[in-house]
């Protein structure tokens, strides 16, 4: 039947490959996993669901044979067999109380679904954002890791509905084993009507929903650019350009074609799945109908009384609805095992940067200080080197500048400095010791970064400033002093809100800053870190020249005694640290202080009459 499925199925998968039933089979695999993470959200939640679930099984059977009593019962009493008429209004209370307990176990199964689903997904979703972190910044540079990532986002909601389906699934499965033992008793080839009714549109459903699979994964990509073209032609932040440039109706038509492209594809899917399903839904119907032809000749032919009729009609009718829905359900599920699978994929990633056993505690304090050793790093996926044959050192107390045109090394050399990646050549040692055998968060503790692209979160002003040491946000005092240090003190007063002011325009009143307005407020983290190494990476740039040099005067009095590195392309700044570094091409071709590298009248000497001409 799948080679059947195949001939009539046009390949439309991106990267040729097409989901077996066999992958369906393996991707089961994840389900014990996810049954755990169900339990450990909520253990007496997910009892209570199970116990109602279980009573709940029970009640379709009870009630079909309580139905059967009562039409026995009323026929004995038509036909005169008995004076006594209480039995049947007993049967009636009871089909009645049946119906009722019913109602109650749905109501409280579904409240019971809905709160541990959304526990489940509030657990996952922290669990996503918990490993995210762990991860090695090379990894987040990857479109194939932003692939991984984006299936496992949409996984923390989606498996709300698995979880609801698996429960079901156990519960209609208890309800079946207990039709079909009523069945069994009275006529057993009852059941193997049912499997030919049931079995051929299972197998139909399981086939579209791998191939619905593939093309919702191999086409992974394109929905991140479709996402990615929604935001950009519908964003706050990218409304100027988008008006300037005149970019609406390209952005339009682009998304456009490329939504078209997925439509189609998921459109012969569709049309071609509703079309098998019809096929063999109707070979279900007639195999029902022919089994209620068997019931109906035994109850003319007086083999079975008419309560049995109905007894058996109804069990047939329940049991088929269910099987169908449990292989349909069982399908949904392996397909749904194949999205959790993504899920469990992600969590499965592993950094290659992390601490490594035993690993020592950073030095408090340093003693020397850091030390490039023939450093040189690439860039995952790229054979230039960003940096080659650094060597150089950075001595306790110490204000270095780095100097360079952009791309010649800068900021990656302070990546390194920071482990967010480690050197593929050479190494960097701190008083005397590899990087990479200290402990990465105390490392990572211990510098504070200020990038010249840092984040503009759209929090409260208080929190945008305690995002350098996220722990003292209750520590008001100390988030007024860094806003005070870093200039920012008369942005947040401006605010109507002050320090509890959201910032951005994403939430309700919101109030956007400008971009110099920002880093003050970005610069505060560095004042609120209490690091050992501060680093400023090109952070002032839409600050004018006069707030700049403010700003690193009050830097120059929070780095002394500490080492700071300077990133910055005005050299009235550079000159105020202790050694000054000139880069070009991912190579140290000067050293030493402002007057020395002057003296020498090379590459910084040239760069910075350059740029005093802009000032003649």
């Amino acid at each position: 039947m799948f080679r059947l499925f195949s001939k009539i199925s046009a390949k439309s998968d991106r990267d040729g490959g097409e989901l077996s039933f066999r992958d369906s089979l393996k991707a089961l695999r994840h389900l014990p996993p996810f049954l755990r993470m169900i339990w450990k959200t909520s253990p007496s939640m997910a009892a209570a669901n199970l116990f109602l679930r279980l009573l709940q099984a029970l009640v379709p059977v009870s009630s079909l044979y309580v139905g059967k009593l009562i039409i026995d019962e009323v026929l004995r009493l038509v036909q005169g067999s008995g004076p006594d008429n209480d039995f049947i209004w007993w049967l009636v209370g009871i089909e009645l109380g049946l119906a009722l307990l019913s109602a109650i176990l749905s109501r409280g199964v579904a409240l019971l679904d809905a709160l541990l689903g959304d526990l489940l997904s509030n657990s996952s979703s922290v669990q996503l954002i918990e490993h995210a972190a762990r991860l090695d910044l090379a990894q987040f540079e990857d479109s194939k890791f932003y692939d991984k990532l984006e299936r496992a986002r949409q996984q923390t909601t989606a498996r709300t509905y698995l979880m609801s389906q698996i429960l079901s699934e156990v519960q209609d499965a208890i309800t079946v084993a207990f039709l079909g033992a009523g069945l069994v008793l009275f006529n057993p080839w009852l059941i193997v009507l049912l499997v030919v009714a049931v079995i051929p549109a299972f197998l139909s459903e399981l086939h579209f929903n791998q191939r619905s699979y593939s093309i919702s994964r191999n086409w992974t990509p394109e929905r991140r650019e479709l996402d990615y073209l929604r935001y950009v032609g519908a964003s706050d932040l990218m409304a100027k350009e988008v008006k300037i440039f005149g970019l609406a109706d390209y952005l339009k038509n682009r998304y456009r074609d490329l939504a078209h492209r997925y439509y189609e594809v998921n459109k012969s899917l569709a049309m071609k799945r509703a079309f098998w399903g019809f096929l063999f839904t109707s070979l279900g119907t007639l195999g029902y109908y022919g089994a209620y032809v068997v019931i109906v000749m035994q109850t003319v032919s007086g083999s079975i009384s008419l309560g049995d009729l109905t007894f058996l009609s109804g069990s047939f009718a329940r049991m088929r609805g269910l099987l169908q829905s449990m292989l349909s359900q069982l399908s949904s599920i392996a397909q749904s095992a194949l999205y959790l699978q993504d899920f469990f994929d992600f969590l499965a990633l592993r950094p290659q940067i992390s601490s490594p056993a035993g690993a020592k505690p950073f030095p408090r304090p340093v003693a020397e200080g850091f030390h490039f050793e023939n450093v040189g790093f690439r860039y995952p996926g790229t054979d230039k080197f960003a940096i080659r044959n650094l060597t150089f050192e950075l001595r306790v107390g110490e204000k270095l500048a780095l100097v360079g045109e952009n791309g010649a090394g800068k900021t990656t050399l302070v990546k390194l400095l920071a482990r967010l990646y480690d050197p593929e050549e050479g190494r960097i040692l701190l008083d005397g010791v590899d990087l990479r055998e200290y402990n990465l968060d105390e490392l990572r503790e211990n510098i504070g970064i200020i990038f010249q692209d840092f984040i503009r979160f759209h929090f409260k002003a208080k929190e945008n400033i305690a995002v350098g040491r996220i722990n003292d946000l209750g520590n008001q005092d100390r988030v007024v002093e860094a806003a005070q240090r870093s200039l920012a003190e008369a942005v947040v007063e401006s605010l109507p809100g002050k320090y509890d002011q959201m910032l951005g325009k994403r939430f309700d009143d919101g109030v956007e800053l400008s971009g110099g307005q920002w880093q003050k407020v970005a610069l505060a983290r560095a004042y609120m870190r209490d690091a050992q190494l501060l680093i400023l990476d090109e952070p002032t740039s839409a600050l004018d020249a006069r707030a700049e040099y403010e700003v690193f005067l009050r830097f120059a009095d929070l780095t002394r005694g500490k080492m700071a590195v300077l990133i910055s392309h005005r050299f009235s700044t550079v000159r105020m640290a202790d050694r000054i570094l000139v880069l070009e091409k991912g190579g140290l071709i000067e050293q030493g202080s402002h007057a020395e590298l002057m003296a020498m009248n090379g590459t910084y000497a040239e760069l910075f009459r350059l740029q005093a001409q802009g000032y003649v």
